[in-house]
């Protein structure tokens, strides 16, 4: 058996996520159903980071197992031909026997883009969240900062229900750092770890600071619980991007 590695790129806006689910269009089923075109046998897939219906990936990983023969080249175009057009491989390798895309992961890179403008979008409107008042993304990122380091996120999760529930809501974020580029404010951040929909409410916290309704200190409260998380606005899943997916 060999095990295959894709890097794939998605357009998330008409899939109910990464994960396979019954009677939904999934990025997972979608990939197995084209790689089972090509090899001719039933194949399941594992994925790096399950992401949300809605969002989407410049840099997920997936790897499966497989006996089929084919150049990794010519496996991954024979398979490329076979996906719908908003979905695609944009790498693939060979690996380990050991490898597995989600558990041999050591960090995810995510990265929120905010349309920070009167006018809402229109030719890129799947892929920003629209905030019509100004935001001082210095201070975001001022106030991001406090997010960096090993910190219990328990209270920036989204619901665990139907999913897998993790052993720990503790996590590591290596960086997060937001910045403005035009009409354009961006939030990017690489983590050991994401809980479900973490992303999307630190990214609704960060809209409050930048419209200076919370303070780096308050952040610290809810980190530490002696405070619940200030009520804010779960960003919406269409301004969110899988970015990267590191390795050993």
């Amino acid at each position: 058996m060999r095990t295959i590695r894709l890097t794939i790129a998605y357009d998330g806006t008409d899939f109910s996520g990464f994960q396979a689910q019954v009677g939904r269009r999934t990025v997972q089923e979608t990939i197995e159903v084209a790689i089972q075109g090509v090899i001719g046998s039933p194949v399941r897939v594992a994925g790096a980071g399950r992401t949300d219906a809605g969002v989407h990936a410049a840099g997920q990983v997936v790897s499966f197992a497989t006996k089929s023969e084919l150049p990794i080249d010519h496996l991954a175009r024979a398979i490329n031909a076979q996906l719908p057009a908003d979905v695609g491989i944009v790498g693939a390798m060979e690996a380990s026997q050991e490898f597995h895309a989600r558990y041999s992961a050591r960090a995810r890179g995510y990265r929120y883009t905010i349309s920070n403008a009167p006018a809402r979008p229109v030719l890129d409107r799947h892929f920003v969240f629209h905030w019509r008042a100004w935001l001082d993304e210095g201070r975001m990122d001022e106030v991001a900062q406090e997010f960096a380091g090993r910190h219990d996120f328990a209270a920036f999760s989204g619901t665990l229900r139907g999913r897998e529930r993790p052993t720990t809501t503790v996590r590591t974020i290596f960086r997060i750092h937001c910045w403005r580029t035009a009409e354009r404010v961006v939030i990017d951040l690489a983590a050991d770890g994401f809980l479900p929909r973490m992303v999307r409410n630190l990214t609704g916290t960060l809209v409050r600071a930048g419209m200076n309704q919370l303070s780096g200190a308050e952040v610290r409260d809810m980190l530490t619980g002696q405070r619940p998380r200030v009520p804010t606005v779960t960003a919406p899943a269409h301004g969110l991007c899988l970015t990267n997916v590191w390795y050993d």
